[in-house]
């Protein structure tokens, strides 16, 4: 995605968020991206793509299961050669991140 603010993702970028929406937090039963957990995405013109992501807290003890579903997913992606996961505390996730969908499946109002 591009540094400008509010940048539309590419096709290719489009389709690893798509392929993301299928790894599911085994805690929250709910997707990483609906989770707020995907930050940004970037593929390069070789195929090789970034994922800038964080996690519910800091010591996830799902974070490698989570790190090699997401690996797996975005490999999947029909032109994406290589995958790299650039884990980030900053900014904090906070509930505020997930979708509408995220916060109704959860029970969470307001």
């Amino acid at each position: 995605m591009s540094e400008e603010a509010g940048a539309a993702f590419s096709p290719i970028e489009n389709k690893v968020m798509t392929s993301l929406e299928d790894v599911i937090d085994p805690e929250l039963g709910i997707d990483m991206v609906n989770l707020g957990l995907i930050y940004d995405i970037n593929v390069d013109d070789q195929g090789q793509c970034v994922v800038t992501m964080t996690l519910t807290t800091m010591g996830c003890p799902l974070g490698n299961l989570l790190a090699d579903q997401i690996n797996d997913a975005v490999l999947s992606v029909d032109g994406v050669t290589a995958c790299d996961i650039n884990l980030v505390w900053e900014p904090a996730w906070s509930m505020d991140r997930m979708s509408r969908f995220a916060k109704v499946a959860l029970g969470i109002h307001g």
